[in-house]
């Protein structure tokens, strides 16, 4: 293999190169062996047909595609440690030539890792965020407890009020016809909670249970279902149920029944007391991102588009794992969302650009206050590993390769870097 590299503006670089005849020619036999039983030639059973007779019916050209994705997925990663650039982004692949007895030729345009320029990033000065606990906070956390230890009481005496729990039967029509997915029955709706489109839930304020009424909406014009966007719809709905929250009440009984405490001053101490490790540990985590987004201002990089691509790929793809363990696919998530790939990709790149740049900012800091990893420090970053994957350390180390060991170091000099820029920093 012969390598030629090219830096290219913005970032980019082109790597050239040519994969021997002889490669090729094994790359191209290779995918003859894996594809022959496919073709039926005349006067030889399935997949005993010779190379040379599958060639000439079907022409030289007819293993190029497999033979050319053999021979670059063996010969890129060689290219691109030759290459001794720092790649970041996926290569946009063209075969420059291709033919049987001859070098494979082809290019890789890649994204290279761009060079960071520092600019004040020691003794940053920001507003230290706000950790204190009111009263008002210790109030809220306590009407929390008490919704979820509330009774639901069926109402039966008086119409449908703003925040009950209703039950309802209900069908949608448009131009008088029934459409699908309008019908429901015994569905539960909170009323005030929004969940129904326009004024749906404000509509059945003041209606008695077992009264019918008819409901009048306009669907959003981006409503995900096309062939109801914008247009007026005439639900008729019936009442079957209401409930109330019954709230217990905030004394003694109620604390020793949700809390291992016998008196309600004691559990408003003890929640008190919680809240402010909680707003503790939300205010450090609040002035290290206070710290890093005034070093990333203070710094200047130039992005390669491919890079903040690969990058919102990366988050598309996590997206649609995470979607994936909740039980829902990519595609059912899109269309509840009423959202295309393109327009969650646009909503995504300002936060990968957000990442890539705070990333490549740490990095240089790390780098220019030599920030080194202890041994001592990645052996307690291992061994929190394999207590969480319940395995013993000297597994997970053999587990681990190279390059997951190498990442790792560098993640937790990255977070050394955010370490030293906060006690750098004056909170005022």
């Amino acid at each position: 293999m012969s390598l030629q590299v090219e830096k290219l503006e913005k970032n980019m670089a082109k790597l050239t190169v040519e994969v021997p005849a002889e490669q090729f020619d094994k790359a191209i036999k290779a995918a003859y062996d894996k594809n022959k039983n496919r073709f039926n030639i005349p006067g030889f059973r399935k997949g005993k047909a010779p190379q040379a007779m599958i060639e000439k019916m079907y022409g030289p050209g007819v293993f190029y595609e497999d033979a050319a994705n053999e021979a670059i997925d063996e010969s890129y990663p060689g290219a691109m440690k030759e290459s001794g650039l720092e790649i970041v982004s996926r290569p946009e692949i063209d075969i420059i030539q291709i033919e049987k007895g001859k070098d494979l030729i082809y290019t890789a345009t890649v994204a290279v890792k761009p060079e960071v320029t520092l600019g004040d990033y020691k003794g940053i000065e920001i507003e230290r965020a706000d950790a204190a606990v009111s009263d008002e906070d210790v109030e809220a956390e306590l009407k929390k407890v008490q919704d979820q230890n509330a009774r639901l009481v069926s109402v039966e005496d008086r119409p449908v009020a703003d925040g009950d729990q209703t039950v309802i039967d209900f069908e949608g029509f448009i131009d008088g016809q029934a459409f699908d997915g309008g019908k429901g029955t015994d569905y539960p709706l909170t009323i005030g909670s929004h969940s129904f489109i326009d004024t749906f839930e404000e509509q059945l304020v003041g209606k008695s249970i077992g009264q019918e009424c008819e409901v009048n909406v306009t669907f959003p014009a981006e409503y995900h279902a096309k062939e109801l966007a914008g247009k007026p719809a005439l639900f008729k709905v019936m009442v079957k149920e209401i409930k109330v929250k019954e709230l217990p009440d905030l004394n003694d009984e109620f604390a020793s029944e949700v809390s291992e405490f016998e008196t309600l001053d004691e559990y408003k101490a003890d929640v008190r007391a919680k809240l402010a490790e909680k707003k503790d540990r939300a205010a450090a985590t609040e002035n290290e991102n206070r710290v890093v987004d005034k070093v990333v201002a203070n710094a200047s990089m130039e992005l390669p588009d491919a890079m903040v691509e690969n990058e919102v790929m990366n988050m598309l793809q996590d997206t649609a794992r995470r979607m994936q363990s909740q039980g829902m696919s990519f595609d059912q998530y899109m269309k509840f969302t009423g959202m295309t790939p393109d327009t969650l990709k646009e909503q995504m790149r300002p936060q990968a650009v957000r990442r890539i740049q705070t990333r490549l900012v740490l990095e240089a800091v790390a780098a220019a206050e030599n920030i080194q990893v202890s041994d001592e420090r990645i052996n307690e970053e291992l061994q929190k590993m394999a207590d969480s994957y319940k395995m013993e350390v000297e597994k997970l180390r053999e587990y681990m390769g190279e390059f997951e060991k190498e990442q790792m170091k560098k993640d937790l000099a990255v977070q050394e870097a955010v370490d030293f820029l906060v006690a750098e920093a004056k909170l005022v």
